[in-house]
């Protein structure tokens, strides 16, 4: 994986705007990309990040880039844990949770629905998602919202800034390293 590409769908995680962030890997050698992956945790866990892959299969992964410390934060939101014991997550653990989320990305075709909750998503949008799929959400950016939708655009808009900062930034020779702030 390119770190242009990296940085693309991770920016936002980077720079410890938010938890998480989910994006595809194609890969050919199943040994390669998880040496990759290796490597790329071996660089950034000084930053307080972790990568892990949450599916690969035939050629292709499904990478979860995370910080451990906002993770456990989020994961202690009433809500956010509400959430979980009725999604059938019966630890609501930064560890537990992963090795649940893990199991149900690779039980499950699509996404399960709870995914929002690992990636800074208020947990009435996700709520809202579970509850109401397409149907009476206010506005689409980063996923669909149906609580705060004034803050959910400005937190849209931030990320955004925030990739095209770190793109021009890593395309005028700054390190993925250097990118990512320690938290």
């Amino acid at each position: 994986m390119s770190e242009q590409s990296f940085i693309r769908n991770a920016a936002p995680t980077l720079a410890g705007l938010k938890t998480g962030s989910l994006f595809p890997f194609r890969y050919e050698s199943r040994t390669r990309a998880l040496g990759e992956l290796r490597s790329l945790n071996r660089r950034l866990a000084p930053k307080g990040l972790r990568l892990l892959p949450l599916r690969m299969s035939d050629g292709f992964a499904v990478l979860y880039l995370y910080r451990p410390t906002m993770l456990r934060e989020d994961l202690r939101n009433p809500e956010a844990a509400c959430l979980l014991r009725e999604a059938g997550y019966e630890d609501c653990g930064e560890a537990a949770c992963l090795r649940e989320l893990y199991r149900r990305f690779n039980r499950e075709e699509g996404f399960p629905h709870e995914i929002g909750l690992f990636l800074s998503y208020p947990p009435e949008d996700v709520r809202g998602f579970i509850e109401h799929r397409d149907q009476g959400c206010k506005c689409v950016g980063c996923w669909r919202v149906y609580g705060d939708e004034q803050a959910a655009k400005c937190r849209f808009a931030q990320y955004k800034q925030c990739t095209s900062c770190y793109l021009r930034q890593h395309a005028q020779g700054q390190p993925l390293e250097r990118l990512a702030v320690k938290t």
